[in-house]
């Protein structure tokens, strides 16, 4: 609890990957990959609980194996590839409140696919909502490692050639891709690891961001994001090299 705030962490994990066949099991550093999210909120100072929400049994299984609470099985219909958080966000949330009347102020929504987040990346986005009243909800961030002005596309009608995705009228610049980074302006991206987001966000404005987003900074070894097998030996060398 932080500020009289009560706050549960929701772990997804659903049970389908198509990049990564069995993804959030997959031994990381000899461990299961979710257990590494599971054991980082266990450390949160401000974290009142934190459930898993998944739809398959062999998940749930390794989740507790771990320390995880899984008070509930997903329906299958909200773990499909295009299943949007909100859906499964909602369903835990009306599950809980019908099942164990327990309403949080706040969710915090943890990606096991972004392993090296740490209970202190979990306690600064809790502060940095909880400490700015106006806002809905809060990500985290980082400076984007390939700027938008340096991006291009198919050129219309003749993709033989190339054109800058941001035309000049947008940019307001003569060939910004040509141009040092230095004078263009700072860009940032959620890094995915984690949402953190007023209740009242998720059950009235049926968003996982609202309408006014705070935002607290990640170092990119901490935002590792598995999407592709690869990604799994970098963050295979980054764990190793943490402990």
């Amino acid at each position: 609890m932080y500020k009289n705030q009560t706050i549960l962490g929701i772990i997804p994990a659903r049970g389908g990957s198509k990049s990564v066949p069995r993804k959030n099991i997959k031994p990381l550093a000899d461990k299961p990959l979710i257990a590494w999210t599971i054991e980082e909120a266990k450390k949160s100072q401000y974290l009142d609980r934190a459930i898993v929400s998944t739809d398959d049994e062999e998940i749930a299984r390794v989740a507790q194996e771990w320390g995880g609470e899984v008070p509930f099985l997903r329906p299958a219909e909200l773990a499909q590839d295009l299943s949007k958080d909100i859906e499964f966000l909602l369903h835990a949330l009306e599950f809980l409140k019908e099942k164990e009347q327990y309403v949080p102020d706040i969710v915090v929504l943890m990606r096991v696919t972004s392993p090296l987040k740490t209970a202190e990346d979990i306690d600064n986005g809790i502060r940095a909502l909880v400490d700015t009243p106006e806002a809905d909800a809060s990500r985290p961030i980082m400076e984007s490692p390939k700027h938008p002005y340096k991006m291009w596309k198919m050129s219309e009608g003749d993709n033989r050639f190339i054109e800058p995705f941001l035309p000049k009228s947008f940019t307001g610049m003569d060939e910004p891709f040509n141009g040092p980074r230095q004078v263009l302006p700072k860009v940032f991206i959620h890094t995915g690891a984690m949402d953190v987001i007023r209740r009242k966000t998720i059950t009235d404005m049926k968003s996982t961001s609202g309408k006014k987003l705070a935002h607290f900074f990640m170092e990119p070894e901490h935002s590792v994001n598995i999407d592709q097998p690869i990604d799994f030996e970098i963050a295979e060398f980054l764990m190793r090299r943490r402990h």
